[in-house]
């Protein structure tokens, strides 16, 4: 008997995932100045037992300046290093599952205070703030502060940031690595003509606002060891008119393609306030089917999927070759566990939970065994 889509292997590289479920990259705000904390341990413990075939780390940032918040996670010196290594090493030594890491900048949209309070700018004279860098000197939204333009010498240091966190990661044993390129943060804020108004060879064209994003990802991949994959998270729209939109995403994505990216994850939005987006379940997924068609590379659907015949459909429909899964997995930790219960497939599952399989689905938990005298 076949095994639904969703259960199925996917090969990235050389990495072989074993199932198409992928946790994605989801903020804690929970580190201090950039190291992993306890709350780290418990909460990517937990989810490194679900059974997902692929656990990516939370947005972590290449540099104190690159952070969303104060306390977002960070990999940028020896003290993140080793506090992710020291939790890395306990979820090793219980799951199995193979591990991404999303590298990150937020450009114009770092110093801001966590979402639970609030989640506004934080102005560069205030405790826990400082003065963003962004493409061009435009503030995110028209009351904030404007950030500071880049110029060629920031660009070379960000490229240096992002190869120094690609490096620490692969010293951890980390399988493979994102980089965000989505959501209105530094490498998207490079890709929307709303936040790029460069007059240089990094603004303008398309080919210009793809250069500075391509450069980072040609520079991380040159670091990252053959047969582990690279690829990049993107906004596919705006949401706003005359932004970035699904056809130039193609174009970013036949170029991510060309220097061997593994895959393509699709998300939209965040570069702007003045976003209008239609929300309802899988509002991405139309995006992803657009770009996996037009470019045949891997591709990573996100947004409002929440159920498993959902995810199913969408991949036997032949829309994505991947579910990633965030709010969905949060509010269920065991969503893989329930998902392969519902469409009769198999999940692995920790030793020290197998007495915990249903009876009703004696063969849910791939090579459980259980006795007791």
């Amino acid at each position: 008997m076949t095994a639904p889509r969703l259960f199925q292997p996917l090969r990235l590289d050389d990495l072989e995932l074993e199932n198409r479920i992928i946790i994605a990259p989801m903020c804690q705000y929970s580190a201090r100045d950039g190291e992993a904390s306890d709350w780290h341990m418990m909460h990517l413990g937990q989810l490194a037992m679900s059974g997902a075939g692929l656990l990516t780390l939370e947005a972590t940032a290449v540099s104190p300046e690159a952070r969303i918040t104060h306390a977002d996670l960070g990999l940028y010196n020896d003290a993140c290093e080793r506090e992710l290594g020291r939790v890395l090493a306990a979820i090793r030594e219980y799951a199995p599952i193979p591990l991404c890491i999303q590298i990150a900048h937020a450009g114009r949209k770092a110093s801001s205070a966590a979402p639970w309070n609030g989640g506004a700018q934080i102005a560069p004279d205030s405790p826990q703030g400082w003065l963003t860098e962004a493409p061009s000197a435009l503030p995110h939204a028209e009351s904030e502060v404007a950030p500071r333009a880049l110029d060629a010498a920031d660009m070379k240091r960000i490229r240096d940031d992002f190869v120094a966190t690609a490096k620490r990661a692969m010293r951890l044993g980390i399988d493979s690595v994102e980089i965000h390129a989505a959501h209105g943060y530094l490498l998207h804020q490079f890709l929307s003509p709303l936040s790029n108004r460069r007059g240089d060879a990094y603004g303008g064209s398309l080919e210009n606002r793809m250069r500075f994003p391509l450069e980072v990802f040609d520079a991380v991949r040159d670091v990252v060891p053959s047969g582990k994959p690279v690829w990049a998270r993107v906004s596919a729209t705006d949401w706003v008119e005359d932004g970035w939109e699904v056809e130039q995403t193609v174009a970013f994505t036949e170029a991510l393609k060309a220097r061997g990216a593994a895959a393509i994850h699709v998300s939209t939005g965040g570069v702007s306030p003045r976003q209008k987006i239609a929300l309802g379940p899988g509002y991405q997924v139309p995006f992803a089917e657009r770009i996996r068609e037009a470019t045949d590379l891997t591709t990573i659907a996100v947004g409002l999927i929440t159920e498993a015949r959902q995810a199913e459909e969408i991949l036997q429909g032949g829309k994505a070759d991947a579910i990633s899964l965030a709010r969905a997995v949060l509010y269920d930790p065991r969503w893989p566990w329930h998902a392969a219960a519902e469409l009769g497939a198999r999940v692995r599952a920790p030793k020290q939970y197998w007495r915990s399989q249903p009876r009703e689905f004696k063969e849910l938990f791939k090579d459980a065994a259980f006795g007791q005298r």
